[in-house]
C-alpha cells in the first residue's frame, strides 16, 4: 500500500487526531503492522468519513456546538453522523434524564476496534478487518504499549464471589459483578469482539462468544446502533454463572462508577490477557483480592496451574515427610496474578480462596477521572481541556479539575506542567493579535 506519504490528506488529518486521544492508534515500525495500520484505516472509514471523524471532539458534545464547530446546518450534520454512528465510528451517547444526544469520536480501544466485531453481519468486511487487525496487534508491541503501557490501564479484573473467604469484613458493591448487575438501568449482551476476530483467523477457541455484556449508558448505545441485544438481569445473571464455570475471567470498565461493561474474556483470545503473556504489560487492573492458598489440602493436580490465565501459577515438587516421591504443590507470583479467583474456582479441594489483598491498586471512581489520568500519563491533558480553542463548558471543566486535584502530588505537577505548555503556546500563537 506504499508509504505514509501515500495515505489521503483526510487519513492523515484523522491519525492526528486519533493522536490526542486518551487512547491512540500509533503508527507502528514492523512491516507486517505497519501494513494492518493503513489497511484499518481504509477498510474503516470513506476518505469522507475520515475527514469529518478528524474534526470531531474527544469529550460528548451537542449536536448544536458541532454544527456550529462545522459551520454546517443541525440536521444536515446529523445525517452525515449517523453512518459513522452505525459503524461505531463516532458514538452518539444519550442522557437517560433529557433525552439529548452528544457525540465523540471513538477510540480505537475500548471504541470502534470492539465495535466492528461486535455484530455477526455487519457492513465491514470481517475476514480482512480481523486479518489487519492481527497484523497490527501482534506484528509488534507498539499498540499493545499505547494501550497498556502506562499505569492508568482500561480495564480491571473483577473476583469471583463464590471463592471469597468468609471473614472479608466488607466487599463494597463495585467488586462485585452481580452488584454491578443488579444496580444497572439497562443491559445488553454482544458477541465477544477478541473471540469473533479469533474465528475469522480459524483460531477460535469453543468458548461462547454472545457473552460480554455492556451496562448503563454503554448498553443503550450497543442496542440502539444494533451491537447487542437487549437482556434482563436476570439473563446477564446467568451469563456471569455460566462464564465462571467455564473459567473464564471477568474483566470490567476501569472504574467504580457505573462501569460501561463486563467483559467474560479467555487466556487464548483476550487482548488484554494476551498482552499480559506475549508482552509482559500489566494489562489489567488487579481486583481487590488475592489466592490464599492451604497445601495441607492440596492434591498436587496442578489444575489451578493450567486455569490461571496469566500464568501466575507454577507447581513445584516438594517433599513430604513419610513419603517416598516428592508432591507437586502450588507457588503463586502476587505480581503477575490479577486477582480473578479462576484458581480458586477451578480447585476440586477447595484449597485456594480469595482473601482481601493487602496493597490493592487505585481504582479511579470515574470515566473522567480515568480518562484524566491516562491523558496525563501520556502527556495529552492539555489536548482534553483545549481543543482548537472549543470552550469545553463549565460542567466538563469542573469535573477534571476535580479529578486532577484527586491525583498524587508527582501526577499532579505533571499536569499542571502540561497545561502550563499548552497555554504558553496559546500566547506565544495570539502575541500579534493580544499586543494589537
Amino acid at each position: 500500500m506504499g508509504h505514509m506519504s501515500q495515505l489521503k490528506q483526510e487519513y492523515r488529518a484523522l491519525m492526528d487526531r486519533l493522536d490526542h486521544h486518551a487512547v491512540a492508534m500509533p503508527r507502528p515500525e514492523d512491516q507486517r503492522a505497519l501494513e494492518g495500520w493503513r489497511e484499518l484505516l481504509e477498510f474503516m472509514y470513506t476518505p469522507e468519513e475520515a475527514e469529518l471523524a478528524s474534526r470531531m471532539p474527544m469529550v460528548p458534545t451537542s449536536l448544536r456546538r458541532l454544527a456550529r464547530r462545522y459551520n454546517m446546518p443541525e440536521e444536515k450534520l446529523k445525517q452525515k453522523l449517523e453512518p459513522l454512528c452505525d459503524k461505531g465510528l463516532i458514538m452518539d451517547l444519550v442522557s437517560p434524564k433529557t433525552g439529548e444526544a452528544k457525540y465523540l469520536l471513538a477510540p480505537p480501544v475500548v471504541g470502534f476496534f470492539e465495535f466492528s466485531m461486535m455484530r455477526a453481519h455487519d457492513m465491514f468486511d470481517k475476514l480482512a478487518v480481523a486479518k489487519a487487525m492481527d497484523a497490527y496487534m501482534h506484528g509488534d508491541d507498539t499498540f499493545a504499549r499505547e494501550v497498556f503501557g502506562n499505569d492508568t490501564v482500561v480495564g480491571r479484573a473483577m473476583v469471583h464471589e463464590d471463592v471469597l473467604s468468609q471473614g472479608i469484613p466488607e466487599v463494597l458493591d463495585w467488586e462485585r459483578t452481580t452488584r454491578l448487575i443488579e444496580e444497572s438501568e439497562q443491559i445488553a449482551v454482544s458477541h465477544c469482539y477478541c473471540r469473533h476476530k479469533a474465528e475469522h483467523l480459524g483460531k477460535a477457541c469453543d468458548v461462547p462468544q454472545e457473552i460480554c455484556l455492556s451496562l448503563n449508558g454503554g448498553a443503550n448505545f450497543v442496542v440502539r446502533r444494533g451491537f447487542g441485544r437487549p437482556i434482563d438481569k436476570q439473563e446477564a445473571l446467568s451469563i456471569v454463572k455460566k462464564a465462571r464455570k467455564l473459567g473464564l475471567v471477568q474483566i470490567a470498565d476501569n472504574v467504580k462508577n457505573e462501569p460501561a461493561y463486563v467483559c467474560n474474556c479467555c487466556a487464548c483470545c483476550c487482548g488484554q490477557l494476551t498482552s499480559i503473556n506475549d508482552f509482559g504489560l500489566n494489562a489489567v487492573n488487579p481486583s481487590g483480592f488475592e489466592p490464599a492458598y492451604h497445601p495441607d489440602d492440596c492434591k498436587g493436580c496442578s489444575r489451578c496451574s493450567r486455569a490461571c490465565p496469566v500464568a501466575a501459577i507454577t507447581m513445584k515438587p516438594a517433599r513430604a515427610g513419610g513419603q517416598r516421591k516428592n508432591e507437586l504443590r502450588a507457588v503463586f507470583d502476587s505480581e503477575l496474578c490479577i486477582g480473578c479467583g479462576v484458581c480458586a474456582t477451578t480447585c476440586k479441594q477447595h484449597a485456594i480462596n480469595m482473601e482481601r489483598r493487602e496493597h490493592p491498586s487505585h481504582v479511579p471512581e470515574n470515566t473522567i477521572e480515568r480518562v484524566v489520568r491516562q491523558m496525563v500519563e501520556r502527556g495529552r491533558l492539555a489536548d482534553l481541556l483545549f481543543d482548537e480553542s472549543e470552550s469545553r463548558g463549565a460542567a466538563f471543566l469542573n469535573h477534571a479539575v476535580r479529578a486532577i486535584t484527586k491525583l498524587p502530588p508527582a501526577e499532579r505537577a505533571l499536569a499542571s506542567d502540561q497545561v502550563r505548555s499548552r497555554f504558553v503556546q496559546f500566547v506565544m500563537k495570539n502575541a500579534p493579535a493580544i499586543e494589537a
